[in-house]
């Protein structure tokens, strides 16, 4: 192959082969594929570091998957790799086979409601969870002592694509601010938009309250668009504490500022 390579960094790429599917093995090989151009097993156990018995056991798996392509040479099979956008076939028949499940799993789950519960998310996926919890609720969100941690940049992919699902319900947000955001994060404000307003700087904390349905979720470890990594957020599910939650809110809405 060419010398003429872009510059990548090599685990970030081997990470996410393995979340679309391949082993940590079959992303190696890959990878060195990529490099090579066509090898032997020899050839790509020398490049990757894996026993070549190893090698072996891998490569009909990775032609299984129709990522690469098998040579029969005189002297010695050598394999190559397929166009990248095959790739793509994994995630796409991934999807298709959960959405070919996913009405029986929805109607099972729906036969069990839950009417009150107390649950604890961490972590970001943790946080994507609730913002999921938002949009399959479909009502309006009530957030108190808000920092903006929808714009952590660990979830902008994931924020894009949520802001657009609650655009299509009509989703209303309804933001109580840290004063934080007034001065230091603006775009926050005209990204969400009103009605909103602002806590006193003296109330600022690290915590939040975002009310939606029967919902109430309470947070720690929060700072100006940023959640931490170990962010723990507490559910509760209970639809008259959360209608409560929302007088209160209204209660301190009343007393806020919106300049």
């Amino acid at each position: 192959m060419s010398g003429k390579h872009h510059h990548y960094d090599h685990t970030m790429y081997r990470e996410i082969l393995e979340e679309i599917g391949l082993s940590p093995n079959e992303a190696k090989i890959y990878e060195a594929l990529l490099t090579l151009g066509t090898a032997s097993a020899p050839e790509i156990a020398s490049q990757t570091g894996v026993h070549k018995r190893n090698i072996y056991d891998t490569l009909p798996r990775l032609l299984k998957k129709g990522l690469i392509y098998h040579i029969v040479d005189t002297k010695e099979s050598k394999y190559g790799l397929i166009d990248p956008n095959k790739l793509n076939d994994l995630i796409w028949e991934k999807d298709s086979r959960l959405k070919s499940i996913l009405p029986t799993i929805q109607s099972q789950y729906k036969k069990n409601p839950t009417r009150e519960a107390v649950y604890i998310y961490k972590g970001v996926e943790g946080f994507k969870n609730y913002l999921r919890d938002i949009l399959k609720t479909g009502e309006d969100v009530y957030f108190i002592g808000a920092k903006g941690g929808w714009f952590d940049k660990d979830l902008q992919t994931f924020i894009k694509r949520f802001l657009k699902e609650a655009e299509k319900k009509n989703i209303k947000y309804h933001h109580i601010f840290d004063a934080e955001v007034k001065k230091l994060a603006p775009d926050i404000v005209q990204t969400l938009g009103k009605p909103y307003k602002f806590l006193p700087p003296e109330y600022s904390t690290v915590g939040a309250i975002d009310i939606f349905g029967d919902k109430i979720v309470t947070f720690s470890g929060l700072t100006l668009k940023n959640i931490s990594d170990d962010v723990t957020l507490v559910v509760i599910v209970n639809q008259a504490l959360a209608d409560c939650y929302r007088t209160w809110f209204k209660f301190i809405w009343d007393h806020c500022s919106d300049k």
